[in-house]
């Protein structure tokens, strides 16, 4: 018993890294455009500010990592864990995506087609983790919260910048 669970540490501490290194890949982007291109854009009266982004997104990436870790202890040759699996790698390429479309691309119109495919990917893998596991599945759901701020934010930036 003792040895699975030594056996664990190093799997949670890889579930955190990678999905805090997806934060870090984003940030590269965010730091190149938030105080040139980002400044410039009209926003609209609901826009947090800045300096609020870097804490929410490291708790989420933080709270997405535990959610990972908790399914990948199951059995990750069952084909109903490996499609969790699947899905919550593809909502984690979009989220990176979605930073390289709005901010790389410095395009808000890219960033609503990435953050429309990034939630429904985020809502399909919140359905499968739950039937796996409660806690991961409930662990994903603040982060579906903020994609949905954030994608009403994306969408009013848009439309304020056409």
């Amino acid at each position: 018993m003792e040895k699975s669970r030594a056996f664990e540490l190093p799997k949670l501490v890889a579930c955190l890294v990678v999905c805090q290194m997806a934060g870090l890949v984003g940030s590269v982007f965010t730091s190149r455009s938030v105080s040139t291109w980002y400044v410039t854009l009209k926003k609209p009266f609901f826009t947090p500010p800045n300096w609020l982004f870097g804490p929410v997104w490291f708790t989420l990436y933080t709270m997405m990592g535990v959610s990972l870790f908790l399914v990948s202890r199951k059995d990750v040759t069952a084909p109903v864990i490996r499609l969790a699996l699947l899905l919550f790698a593809i909502q984690l390429v979009l989220n990176g995506s979605w930073t390289v479309a709005f901010f790389g691309l410095r395009s808000p119109i890219a960033g609503v087609v990435v953050i429309s495919v990034l939630w429904i990917a985020i809502v399909l893998t919140i359905v499968r983790f739950f039937a796996i596991s409660v806690a991961a599945g409930l662990l994903l759901v603040p982060y579906i919260v903020w994609v949905s701020f954030a994608a009403a934010l994306n969408f009013a930036v848009a439309a304020l910048n056409r």
